[in-house]
C-alpha cells in the first residue's frame, strides 16, 4: 500500500522538477547504455580474435565514466522516489504516482515531455494499458 495517494493536480505541480530530474537521468542512462555496448563489443572483439591487447587506460577511463553516470542515474531515481514517484522506464521517462480512483488503487502515469497528467493505469497494466483520466 502506498504511503500517499496523489491527485492529478499534485503531480502536475511536480512536473517542472520531474522534467529536470528525468532529463538528467535519461541522458545519463543513454550514455550508460552506449558505453556499456561499446565495452561489450570490445570484449567480443577480443574473444573472437582469440585474445588481444586492450587499451587499459581507455578501459579504466570508461569504467570510471560508467560508474559516474550510474551514480547520476541512481541519484535522480532517489530524487523521484523521494517525491513519491515510481520510475518505470528510463528510456521513455515514465514515472507512476499512486492514486485512488473509484476506491481502487491505480497509478497516475507521467511520461517525460508531458505537461499535464492525463493518463492512469491499473497496477498490473503498465504503460500499454494507459487510459485517459
Amino acid at each position: 500500500m502506498a504511503e500517499r495517494y496523489f491527485t492529478p493536480r499534485e503531480v502536475e505541480a511536480l512536473i517542472p522538477a520531474l522534467t529536470e530530474i528525468m532529463e538528467r537521468v535519461m541522458d545519463a542512462h543513454r550514455q550508460v547504455v552506449a558505453l556499456g555496448e561499446r565495452m561489450q563489443e570490445e570484449q567480443r572483439r577480443i574473444a573472437v580474435a582469440g585474445g588481444g591487447l586492450i587499451d587499459r587506460a581507455r578501459w579504466k577511463a570508461d569504467r570510471a565514466r560508467l560508474e559516474q553516470l550510474t551514480a547520476v542515474v541512481q541519484e535522480g531515481l532517489r530524487e523521484v522516489m523521494a517525491m513519491g514517484g515510481v520510475p518505470k522506464d528510463l528510456a521513455l521517462g515514465l514515472v507512476d504516482f499512486p492514486h485512488l480512483r473509484g476506491g481502487r488503487v491505480v497509478n497516475l502515469c507521467w511520461k517525460y515531455g508531458e505537461r499535464e497528467i492525463r493518463w492512469w493505469h491499473g497496477l498490473d497494466e503498465g504503460y500499454a494499458g494507459r487510459k485517459p483520466l
